[in-house]
């Protein structure tokens, strides 16, 4: 990998934001939620930082590009239990577009990171080809 760090991917930074926003957002939840819901939005959340730092450091293009793809099922797992909080009526409108939106620039950020990757890979592969 580069010796740039993950710290310095606005898509982790991104996710890290999102993930401050899911915590915010989930501690209006009501209690019986605690170890459904908002566990899972907690979880989700913090899995897409989590998969992007963690690939990052697999010293591997395909390794990193797998658990970015991990992060990106996350990311959109989170979609999803957003729009369940919002038909549960945990949330309102405002926020869910809010959430939503964050979440989908973190994925189209994610999905970015993965083309590279995959012509990365293809550029390397046709290389040795050669």
């Amino acid at each position: 990998m580069s010796k740039q760090s993950y710290r310095d991917l606005v898509a982790w930074q991104q996710a890290m934001d999102l993930v401050d926003d899911v915590y915010a957002c989930v501690r209006g939840f009501p209690g019986e939620e605690l170890f459904g819901l908002t566990m899972q939005m907690r979880r989700a959340a913090t899995s897409i930082p989590n998969n992007i730092a963690e690939g990052h450091g697999r010293f591997s293009f395909r390794d990193f590009r797998q658990f970015l793809r991990k992060a990106r099922g996350s990311a959109l797992e989170l979609e999803t239990e957003i729009m369940i909080a919002k038909r549960q009526g945990y949330i309102g409108n405002e926020t869910e577009s809010l959430l939503l939106e964050k979440a989908e620039r973190v994925t189209r950020l994610i999905n970015g990171l993965i083309r590279n990757l995959t012509q990365r890979l293809t550029n390397r592969e046709r290389r040795t080809k050669n």
